[in-house]
């Protein structure tokens, strides 16, 4: 299994902290935040390579943080503005480095309160891609969210990015697995004109051609979107409780 990270944007909105240096490589406590998510993901013992998407400007630094089970893939773009966008550095990734296996798919820039152990145990055993949701009871929050509905066995019966009108409270993280032969599809997705900027598009557009299924997230998922919640993260981050 490989675990692909998306680290290509621009954190714009963490500026100037982020303006000449990566988000994923900001340190919570005594690690960087890849170091949190990489650390646990070894020990389930499933990945056998990370691979972190970067964009040009901030590949060096990936490169020099970069342990030996770490492959840096430079997407070649430089700006916020030209930037491919989620699903597009995916599949630029897929390319580059001809991968043909199951996909952990992650965010760079979250921290977790949970393994995600559980999460690819969980795919394992349902043998389809997969994501995760956790209940968002304010609905402003659900308009710039993955929105899904699900039926009683977890699969998924219809996912959308950003909704105008929210199907349901479950929201997606970005969090993801894919099958290999599901993988293999991400191609025909982009072709099919599933988005490509938001991470969770190709997912949408997957879950209505073949089985997908939601594990309910066990935890916190830390998100750091701006100055303010990154210092109420390093603040009140204590690491993975929940094996």
């Amino acid at each position: 299994m490989k675990c692909l990270i998306l680290a290509a944007g621009y954190a714009t909105r963490l500026y100037p902290l982020t303006q000449n240096f990566p988000k994923p490589l900001l340190k919570v406590g005594d690690k960087t935040i890849l170091d949190w998510l990489t650390g646990d993901i070894r020990r389930c013992g499933r990945v056998d390579e990370f691979v972190v998407i970067s964009n040009h400007k901030f590949a060096p630094d990936f490169r020099a943080w970069a342990p030996e089970d770490v492959t840096v893939v430079d997407d070649g773009t430089s700006t916020n503005e030209t930037r491919l966008g989620a699903v597009c550095d995916i599949q630029f990734a897929i390319d580059s480095l001809r991968l043909d296996d199951d996909m952990l798919v992650i965010a760079g820039d979250n921290v977790l309160d949970f393994s995600l152990c559980r999460f690819v145990d969980y795919a394992l055993a349902k043998g389809t891609s997969c994501i995760m949701r956790y209940h968002e009871p304010q609905e402003a929050r659900l308009h710039k969210s993955g929105v899904v509905e699900v039926d009683a066995q977890d699969r998924v019966l219809s996912m959308e990015e950003k909704p105008a009108e929210p199907r349901s409270h479950w929201c997606c993280p970005p969090f993801y697995f894919y099958t290999r032969a599901d993988a293999r599809r991400v191609r025909e997705g982009i072709a099919a004109g599933c988005g490509t900027d938001a991470p969770g598009s190709f997912i949408a557009w997957l879950a209505g051609r073949t089985s997908v299924h939601a594990m309910q997230m066990p935890g916190r998922r830390y998100d750091i979107g701006n100055l303010e919640s990154y210092k109420q993260v390093c603040d009140t981050y204590k690491g993975i409780t929940e094996i």
